[in-house]
């Protein structure tokens, strides 16, 4: 049976992954209200993506005969005006998840060998999320308010968000 300090660090988690998710969600609709279709379906594939790594936590949880305590999903920001702002901020967001998986991670600390496991393949999905959304950002960085630039990147976004996943989930 898992410890409750290691159960309320896993339920902080999922809360943190659905809040994502929920986050995520609405920035795909800020981007589907300025034309941003690309970008509104990475978003829309990250939340998703996000929503998942929820339900990992929650499966784990249910396979150590955990309790999953849901908390509340806070409103997410949606002002933004431009592209680069939103990409600055989902970056903002990618490093607080990463710092999160750490901070779990230490939790575990050896207690929970197949949390560890399951963490570690967290682990090397932050890697990868935090350096796509860098690039992102780098990109909008480098057009500013090209017009052309910025369609460009968002088409781009739009076949990252139809790739196949390399990193699955075991």
């Amino acid at each position: 049976m898992l410890s409750q300090a290691i159960q309320d660090a896993i339920n902080r988690q999922i809360d943190l992954e659905l809040a994502g998710s929920h986050y995520y969600l609405a920035l795909s609709t800020w981007c589907d209200e300025e034309g941003f279709r690309g970008a509104s379906t990475w978003l829309r594939t990250q939340s998703l993506e996000e929503r998942g790594h929820a339900m990992k936590l929650v499966d784990y949880l249910g396979d150590r005969e955990g309790a999953v305590r849901l908390g509340a999903v806070p409103q997410p920001e949606t002002g933004y005006d431009s592209l680069l702002e939103l990409f600055e901020a989902v970056l903002e967001q990618e490093r607080a998840v990463t710092i999160a998986i750490h901070e779990l991670f230490r939790e575990a600390g050896g207690a929970e060998p197949s949390l560890e496991v399951l963490l570690h393949w967290f682990i090397s999905e932050q890697v990868e999320e935090e350096k796509t959304v860098s690039d992102i950002v780098a990109d909008l960085r480098r057009i500013g308010d090209d017009p052309t630039g910025l369609l460009i990147v968002d088409r781009e976004l739009a076949s990252l968000a139809a790739a196949p996943d390399p990193n699955p989930a075991p």
